[in-house]
């Protein structure tokens, strides 16, 4: 009896830990490449980014903790993305609102991407593709907790077969 519990202690603590890691396995995207211009959001309200060509369609990509919905709105806990798209006034300036604010100690990523009016997009500059080292985090945890698995289902069994042996 007092293996069992402690089997069922094990993977109680195996499942809370996945349960708890998972949101910071979550990656959302963010745009970046020379028409993208990145601003940290910490208070709701209109969010206008200058530079654009005048009537240019621009993609606003709002990043962070519960970022949810059409309207740049938010739900808690979850790290997502949401996009809304927006036209350039004829100065050339885009707004997007924000509603809600983020979390306590966090702050949101808002993108705006679209024709610049100084863009030198096209002459041979490539935007950054592919991922990067952050970008494998969730793979390096997910590895980790089935090699940790894997480690302890061998040691039980292992255990185990000690024990019959030496009943025997």
């Amino acid at each position: 009896m007092k293996h069992r519990f402690a089997k069922v202690a094990a993977s109680v603590a195996i499942a809370a830990g996945l349960v708890f890691a998972a949101p910071a396995m979550a990656q959302a995207y963010t745009p970046t490449g020379p028409d993208t211009v990145t601003i940290t959001v910490t208070a709701p309200g209109p969010v206008p980014v200058a530079g654009f060509q005048p009537g240019a369609t621009v993609t606003f990509t709002l990043v962070g903790e519960g970022v949810t919905g059409p309207n740049l709105a938010a739900v808690k806990f979850a790290v997502s993305s949401t996009t809304v798209t927006k036209t350039a006034d004829s100065s050339g300036v885009a707004t997007a609102t924000v509603v809600g604010t983020p979390p306590a100690g966090s702050s949101w990523t808002l993108s705006a991407t679209g024709a610049r009016a100084s863009s030198e997009a096209g002459g041979g500059t490539l935007p950054s593709t592919g991922g990067d080292s952050e970008s494998l985090l969730g793979i390096w945890v997910g590895g980790g907790a089935l090699v940790l698995a894997g480690a302890t289902v061998a040691v039980a069994a292992t255990v185990r077969r000690n024990r019959q042996e030496t009943k025997a």
